[in-house]
């Protein structure tokens, strides 16, 4: 009985991951979003249990293979002009310690994708007034910390050569112990050196 339980588990949080990674994958969804939309999708109204529900790392892992599979010939092109571009932003903002992350650092970033940068300040300010004199016209909003705990940080978001660019304004002190594995030990923030190394992989596949 816990055999096909634990199977049947499986295979419906299988199947969500699956729906939700073609919603990030087709329609630019968040992680979020599309694992709730994916749960009903299959699930109907029925309550669903925690267990059921796939974490981001499977996700993320159904997302990449749907651009191989769906988007092999675009997909590739589309992540390098973005990581070539994320580094121009990188460099531009250097001052405050630039790290990438998101789908355009693990590599499942698509035609709906967006720059997201962590940026180390002594205040948001600091970031806001830099973009002020470079005219730069942009949005406030809110990222959640990455520590989890944390009061969300200041985000602010514009457009760079066509392409949504957010950057989240963490102090300077959080910039000690930010650069970590994940469990499955992936990279979860790039210096620009390191997203430079990943654009010459790339060239070289």
């Amino acid at each position: 009985m816990s055999n096909n339980y634990s199977s049947d588990t499986e295979s419906l949080r299988a199947e969500i991951a699956a729906a939700a990674a073609r919603m990030i994958a087709e329609d630019g969804v968040d992680y979020g979003s599309a694992k709730r939309k994916a749960a009903k999708q299959i699930l109907g109204d029925a309550k669903v249990r925690g267990d059921i529900l796939p974490d981001n790392e499977q996700i993320e892992n159904e997302v990449r293979l749907y651009n191989e599979l769906f988007f092999g010939d675009t997909q590739p092109g589309r992540l390098l002009h973005l990581r070539r571009l994320a580094v121009q932003i990188m460099s531009e903002f250097a001052q405050f310690t630039p790290y990438l992350t998101g789908a355009v650092l693990n590599g499942t970033a698509g035609q709906h994708s967006d720059i997201h940068l962590q940026l180390f300040a002594n205040s948001p300010k600091d970031v806001e007034i830099y973009l002020i004199n470079k005219t730069i016209q942009f949005e406030v909003s809110e990222t959640a910390h990455f520590k989890g705990h944390h009061e969300p940080v200041e985000t602010v978001s514009f457009m760079w050569g066509n392409e949504g660019v957010h950057l989240a304004l963490y102090e300077i002190d959080d910039l000690r112990g930010a650069i970590k594995a994940s469990a499955a030990r992936r990279i979860e923030r790039a210096d620009i050196d390191t997203v430079r190394t990943l654009i010459l992989e790339n060239q070289a596949q």
